[in-house]
């Protein structure tokens, strides 16, 4: 499976095409719709009350997390919030420092740059970025040799709201000029029954109660993840329960994903299968396992391992990869039979 694939997988946390649309009509608008993040949410409404005394653009701030928390959402609420505009790009589309240049200019005073994906910025496009954020100015080198100048330009008062999966991929110098930075954490289960709620109101889709327990526990703990389950049990309920989503409907739909009930798809189970029957439970590289499972290790480590490691099914040990007890349990197998001497000492 590739990034495209991985991006399609009904609970993988990435973006899709075909969550456009659906994204926007359902994200809130405003701090006070928004569900969840408590502690970065009253952090923010103290700073943006602050700013806006102050009649001053907020600090440059850096959004991190897995996929599909709500990054992008916060960075149009926060521009929202403070009445300004807001430009958007990310670090794979600015492949030049004329790119970001151009960008950088055409902000006027106040207004917000929100860059995602912060971590495949270029060096030399964060080498733009660095007095940008300091001083509100770039430099241009003019000709080249012993002819070559320095041209300077001024920018107004900006906001630069960055967002990363990969926050330890980003280089030190550019972290360290972020005033503020905020990690959003997985939601709770009665978070998650809450924006499904909100969503079912503005679809006009009729939710029987028990109904959102069943698409909440195989959410992932992510809003994405369960708006889009929301949207293919709205889909297997209209062609045949005539629209109305009860228990029993959402149970037949979601066991139509082949999700189970904690949300883990066919791949997780193949992850874990191949490590407690294939090493014994580890500890394994992660090279290793990608190899096995014919997955990029990236892949692996970015859309699979987070949750696994936050039901506590897996462990990063310094020698590799080990699957838990837990594990073992969630699968129906005898964690004594496969745990190997050298993962009992994890």
């Amino acid at each position: 499976m590739r990034e495209g694939e991985a991006a399609a997988r009904i609970i993988s946390g990435k973006p899709s095409t075909e969550d456009i649309s659906l994204d926007t009509n359902l994200r809130p608008k405003r701090l006070t719709d928004f569900v969840g993040q408590e502690k970065v949410k009253g952090n923010l409404k103290i700073a943006i009350a602050a700013a806006q005394k102050r009649g001053e653009p907020l600090d440059h701030i850096l959004l991190y997390g897995p996929p599909g928390l709500g990054k992008t959402t916060l960075a149009h609420i926060i521009t929202a919030e403070m009445g300004v505009n807001i430009k958007v790009s990310s670090g794979p589309a600015i492949e030049r420092p004329g790119d970001l240049a151009a960008i950088l200019t055409n902000l006027r005073k106040g207004d917000a740059l929100f860059l995602d994906e912060m971590h495949r910025l270029s060096r030399v496009v964060e080498e733009i970025l660095y007095p940008a954020m300091e001083d509100y100015a770039i430099d241009i080198i003019l000709g080249k040799g012993p002819g070559a100048r320095n041209l300077r330009l001024n920018l107004p008062r900006f906001t630069l709201i960055g967002a990363t999966t990969r926050y330890a991929l980003m280089s030190p110098p550019l972290r360290d000029r972020f005033g503020v930075v905020y990690r959003l954490d997985f939601y709770d289960e009665s978070a998650i029954k809450t924006i499904l709620r909100r969503s079912a109101s503005i679809l006009g889709l009729e939710v029987e109660e028990d109904s959102y327990s069943q698409i909440a526990c195989r959410a992932r703990g992510t809003p994405r993840v369960a708006n889009r389950l929301l949207k293919r049990v709205r889909d297997y309920a209209q062609v045949m329960a005539n629209g109305v989503v009860t228990e029993p409907v959402a149970i037949e739909a979601l066991s139509k994903l082949e999700i189970d009930h904690i949300g883990l798809d066919e791949v997780d189970h193949k992850v874990l299968h191949t490590i407690i029957q294939k090493f014994d439970c580890g500890p394994v590289g992660l090279d290793t396992v990608a190899a096995s499972i014919s997955e990029e290790a990236d892949t692996i480590m970015d859309v699979y391992e987070p949750y696994l490691l936050q039901l506590g099914f897996l462990e990063r040990t310094p020698r590799g990869r080990v699957a838990t007890r837990l594990a073992c349990e969630h699968l129906g197998i005898d964690h004594k039979k496969w745990q190997s001497p050298q993962a009992s000492l994890w």
